[in-house]
């Protein structure tokens, strides 16, 4: 999985996204903040889920296809390589 692009991605808190590189904005949720900044650090899918699930209660199963969503929305956003 190549993160380069959300590297350079300037994010906030209130969910305010920022690619320099294009000049496109997004926004996003508490939640998918959290998985960029998890993705920033160089965390696996893996490693994603399992914080996820201890964050917030849930089962890893649960979390598995959400996860797997938000990626290929990232892609088609050309945000993220799989």
């Amino acid at each position: 999985m190549n993160t380069e692009r959300i590297k350079n991605l300037a994010m906030n808190d209130n969910g305010f996204i920022f690619d320099p590189s294009s000049g496109y904005s997004y926004s996003a949720n508490e939640l998918g903040i959290y998985i960029l900044r998890l993705l920033n650090e160089g965390q696996s899918k893996e490693a994603i889920i399992a914080a996820i699930a201890t964050e917030y209660e849930a089962t890893p199963d649960n979390i598995s296809s959400d996860i797997d969503h938000y990626f290929l929305m990232l892609e088609s956003l050309d945000l993220l390589e799989l």
